[in-house]
């Protein structure tokens, strides 16, 4: 919720660095904190959507809305990008110096300060609570950030230099860098959308999970994993002796479903257990004393 008072208080900062200088480079970092406000709304309500529990309808929940947030995310960013092209090539074609440039940098520097903190918080928060849209709105941010550094020494040489060209050749640069993170933004969201496994550090602590407790079982194959925004889905085969009870294999599921929720929490997990002799296929997970 905190992401759309401060992403509001940003964009005038950076609206007002332009409104003073006139500087192309100014305004199209203040477009980029345009898409950060917007972005903002669209994580809010999208992740509350997201939270909600499984009903009749969606039965494993809605965690997937994330990835929509993200999308629209990136297209924004992409959006926002091809409006900076659009100024600065007017610009090219007639630069100007910008107009108290110091003051307009000041007011910059304060407004990448406060989004340098909070998409460091943002991006913390998405890890922690494995929400993609929260991550995706830090990272942005972030890239915001080191924008903001580039705008602030592109307009300095400017200063400098004397060679006002430099600012609309930096606001193109600015919205190259756009193009570039609005792409892996979308890219990954959907990823996401298409049942993309897990990352692949959180794939071998669940195999390292299954191998160190799944003692008793002789094999373990057909390992699949997919993510859903904060969501994590895990399914595999469990062989165990033929004359095993099921409360005996019951006990080895339930074993394994708390060590591998203590590496992925929340993880929903689906063990189908079969009697010794059938034959393995898909991913395979060597269990520690056999062998295999």
């Amino acid at each position: 919720m905190w992401g759309i008072p401060i992403s509001i208080g940003v964009l005038c900062l950076k609206l007002s660095a332009w409104w003073v200088t006139g500087s192309v480079a100014l305004l199209s970092d203040g477009l980029e904190s345009l898409v950060n406000v917007a972005a903002a709304f669209i994580a809010y309500f999208v992740i509350r959507y997201a939270q909600r529990p499984a009903d009749h309808d969606h039965q494993f929940g809605h965690h997937k809305a994330e990835y929509i947030s993200a999308v629209l995310e990136g297209v924004l960013i992409v959006v926002a990008a091809l409006l900076i092209i659009q100024e600065a090539w007017q610009a090219v074609m007639a630069p100007a110096m910008p107009e108290a440039p110091w003051l307009g940098l000041g007011i910059n520097a304060i407004a990448g300060a406060i989004n340098a903190v909070w998409a460091t918080k943002l991006i913390h928060a998405g890890r922690a609570h494995r929400s993609v849209a929260l991550t995706a709105d830090g990272q942005h941010i972030m890239s915001d950030v080191v924008t903001s550094a580039g705008v602030f020494v592109g307009l300095v040489l400017a200063v400098l230099t004397g060679y006002a060209i430099l600012d609309p050749l930096l606001a193109i640069f600015v919205a190259i860098n756009i193009l570039w993170q609005g792409y892996k933004v979308i890219t990954h969201s959907l990823g996401g959308l298409m049942d993309k496994a897990l990352e692949p550090e959180e794939e071998a602590a669940v195999r390292e999970a299954i191998a160190l407790h799944c003692g008793g079982a002789l094999d373990v194959h057909d390992l699949k994993t997919r993510q859903a925004g904060a969501a994590a889905f895990i399914d595999f085969h469990l062989v165990v002796p033929e004359k095993m009870t099921v409360r005996e294999a019951h006990e080895i599921c339930d074993r394994l479903e708390d060590a591998i929720k203590e590496v992925i929490p929340g993880a929903t997990l689906a063990i189908h257990v079969e009697p010794e002799g059938e034959h393995a296929h898909g991913q395979t997970v060597e269990i520690e004393g056999t062998g295999k």
